[in-house]
């Protein structure tokens, strides 16, 4: 059975950052085709701006209609769509509108993204996160039965300055990426 990994950046989170470098890595080593959709142009100061936040998520959209446009996805057994930041808009927003039936992993979404998130679908979210109120994110994952995995004191790469900690939590974090992608 063909399984296939789109991997959706943040903005200034590229696939060659931690969580996609290394989600990329892992699924690749069983057997997953990987395609990256990397998407730019997004305007500056869009922390805290709902508005601009919107604006980089249909960017990132359209963009991403061109570049997975070739795909056909009933040859696949098994999608998984990562996003990360505005990466879980976008992946969430283009299965809903392509009717995709797709597992989504979340790394550090934003609000937003409970517009469109349902069906199999795990979060990520560093409770020290300066894009997304825990609180929110928390209730969010509550209400729409997504399951929620908190480092404390994370930021918004899941990272608390503790190199050892980071470590240890990114092989925590992928531990769970496998199992998930695994089935």
């Amino acid at each position: 059975m063909k399984k296939i990994a789109c991997l959706f950046p943040g903005i200034g989170y590229t696939c060659d950052k931690p969580l996609l470098y290394y989600s990329w890595k892992l699924l690749k080593g069983s057997g997953w085709e990987i395609v990256p959709v990397p998407y730019t142009g997004f305007p500056d100061h869009v922390k805290g701006n709902p508005e601009k936040i919107e604006q980089c998520a249909q960017m990132a959209l359209e963009q991403s209609e061109g570049i997975l446009q070739g795909i056909d996805w009933n040859e696949y057994g098994e999608i998984l769509f990562i996003g990360k930041s505005i990466g879980t808009v976008v992946c969430a927003a283009y299965a809903k509108r392509h009717g995709l039936r797709c597992r989504q992993i979340l790394f550090t979404p934003v609000e937003e993204v409970f517009r469109f998130a349902d069906g199999n679908v795990i979060a990520f979210h560093g409770t020290s996160d300066p894009w997304a109120d825990t609180g929110t994110i928390r209730e969010n994952c509550r209400r729409t039965g997504i399951p929620l995995y908190e480092t404390e004191g994370a930021n918004h790469s899941l990272e608390t300055g503790d190199v050892d900690r980071d470590i240890k939590e990114m092989r925590k974090v992928m531990r769970i990426v496998k199992e998930y992608a695994d089935g």
